[in-house]
C-alpha cells in the first residue's frame, strides 16, 4: 500500500496537479461525529512547495482507506495567510483539529492544545530526535510533534579551494579563517557572511552555537553572554580582515547563496534545499557539503523545525487524531513526505532511512546537536527583530556593544 502511495505522489507531481488551493472545511466538518458514528478531522496546513497539496492529499487518501469511518477535511494556505486564517477560526470557535505551523506556546498556555502524549503513541514520541522533542515543550510538557527539520551546513567550492591550496574543508574556526583567507587571496571572497535583515539571527546562532552559546530558552533570552561575545568577536575578525564578501551588514542570505551557486564565493552556510537549487541552476558546480566549523570542532548548528499540533475541540475526536498521527509518522509514509518536500526528518528512524543520501549526510549528522530559536519565549519576536536590524553593525562596532544593544531590546520586550 505504501508503494502505491509513493507512486501516486510521484505521478501527481509529474502531472502538475499542485496548485496551492484552499479546499475549505466541509459542511459539518466541525462536528465530532457524523452518520453512523463517523468522525471528521479538520486539518489546516501551509504550502511548502508546489508539491505540498499532492503530498497531503495522498497521505489523507491512504489514511482514510485504512481507517474506515474517519474523514480528513484538508485546508491548505500560503504561509503569508496561515496565521491570520488560524486566528479567525479560533475566534469563531472553529479551530482546526490538526494544525501544521510554527509558534505554539501561546496556544499551550491557554490550554487549547492536547499534550503530545495524548495524540501519539509512545513509539512515535520516543522516535523523535531529543533536541527536536525538547523544542516542542512548554513548561515541561511536549505539545508539538516535530514535522520537518532544516539545518545549516557548510557548502564549499572545491575548485576554489584547490586553487587556493586548501586540501580539506575546515572543521574549526581557525581552519575556516585560514581557508577563507587563502581563497580571498586568489581574488574571490572566501566566506559569505549574511548579516542583513533577511536572516542575521540565523547566521549569528550558527556561530554562537559553535562556541556553546545560544539565544536562551522559554524563560530567559541570553544574547550578550561571554560565549556569544567571543563568537561575535571572531565573526568581526573575519569581516575586519577582509576574508568575507564586501559589506556583510547589508548582505541578504538568499542572494548570497545564489552567488555561491554561480561559483563566486568560496564557502557559505546553506540549507538542504540548496542542493536542489545548485542541481537546477548550475549542475556543473564542483562543490561539497560538510559539518559547520566550530571553535572546538565538535558538531553544532542552527536547527529549524515546524510541527503538527492538535487543538482540543471535541474529545470524541482524540482517538481519530491519534490514529492519524501514528499513521503519518510511520517510517515509509513520513520519510517519503519529508524527502519529497526536500527537508530533513525529525525522527531517528527517518535519519537512518535517509543516511545513504550523501548530500544530506552532514545535515543528518548535526541534527542531534542542533540549537533552536527560543520561539516559546514571549520576548523572542523582539529579539529576532533586533538581530535583523542591529547585527549588521558588527562591521563598525565592537561585538559586545552590538550584543548589548540586542539584549536591551530583548529585556525591554
Amino acid at each position: 500500500m505504501k508503494n502505491r502511495l509513493r507512486s501516486g505522489l510521484v505521478a501527481a507531481v509529474a502531472a502538475g496537479t499542485l496548485m496551492v488551493t484552499s479546499c475549505g472545511f466541509g459542511g459539518g466538518g466541525s462536528e465530532g461525529g457524523g452518520e453512523g458514528g463517523d468522525t471528521t478531522l479538520n486539518m489546516l496546513v501551509p504550502s511548502y512547495s508546489d508539491g505540498t497539496k499532492a503530498l497531503w492529499e495522498g497521505v489523507v487518501e491512504e489514511f482514510e482507506a485504512a481507517n474506515d469511518g474517519i474523514t480528513v477535511d484538508l485546508q491548505i494556505e500560503s504561509w503569508e495567510n496561515l496565521e491570520s486564517v488560524l486566528q479567525t477560526k479560533i475566534q469563531a470557535g472553529e479551530a482546526p483539529d490538526i494544525y501544521n505551523g510554527g509558534a505554539f506556546s501561546a496556544f499551550a498556555a491557554e490550554g487549547l492544545l492536547y499534550p503530545a502524549e495524548d495524540i501519539a503513541s509512545e513509539d512515535v514520541i520516543s522516535d523523535f530526535q531529543e533536541s527536536f522533542a525538547e523544542n516542542e515543550s512548554f513548561e515541561g510538557t511536549q505539545y508539538g510533534l516535530p514535522l520537518i527539520a532544516s539545518a545549516r551546513a557548510l557548502f564549499y567550492n572545491k575548485d576554489l579551494m584547490e586553487e587556493a591550496g586548501v586540501a580539506e574543508p575546515p572543521t574549526t574556526w581557525d581552519e575556516l579563517y585560514d581557508a577563507a583567507k587563502k581563497i580571498t587571496d586568489t581574488g574571490t571572497p572566501g566566506y559569505g557572511m549574511p548579516l542583513g535583515s533577511e536572516e542575521a539571527q540565523g547566521e549569528s546562532l550558527i556561530w554562537f552555537a559553535g562556541n556553546g552559546g545560544g539565544f536562551g530558552d522559554e524563560s530567559e533570552i541570553t544574547v550578550n553572554t561571554p560565549e556569544n561575545i567571543e563568537a561575535a568577536e571572531f565573526m568581526k575578525k573575519m569581516i575586519t580582515d577582509g576574508v568575507t564578501q564586501p559589506d556583510p551588514g547589508a548582505t541578504q542570505r538568499t542572494p548570497m547563496i545564489n552567488v555561491f551557486a554561480q561559483g563566486q564565493i568560496g564557502m557559505v552556510y546553506a540549507l538542504p534545499q540548496t542542493v536542489g537549487q545548485i542541481e537546477k541552476e548550475n549542475p556543473d558546480l564542483n562543490y561539497g557539503v560538510a559539518n559547520v566549523p566550530t571553535k572546538s570542532g565538535e558538531p553544532a548548528t542552527l536547527g529549524v523545525a515546524d510541527r503538527l499540533m492538535a487543538f482540543k475541540n471535541d474529545d470524541n475526536k482524540q482517538e481519530a487524531i491519534t490514529e492519524f498521527m501514528n499513521f503519518f509518522f510511520e517510517s515509509d509514509t513520513y520519510v517519503n513526505w519529508v524527502e519529497t518536500e526536500g527537508f530533513l526528518p525529525t525522527t531517528k528512524s527517518g535519519a537512518e532511512a535517509m543516511a545513504s543520501n550523501e548530500d544530506l549526510k552532514p545535515f543528518l549528522e548535526m541534527l542531534p546537536d542542533a540549537k533552536f530559536y527560543p520561539t516559546s519565549n514571549p520576548a523572542w519576536n523582539a529579539t529576532d527583530g533586533a538581530f535583523k536590524s542591529l547585527m549588521g553593525q558588527l562591521e563598525d562596532q565592537d561585538a559586545k556593544t552590538v550584543l548589548d544593544q540586542i539584549q536591551a531590546k530583548a529585556d525591554a520586550a
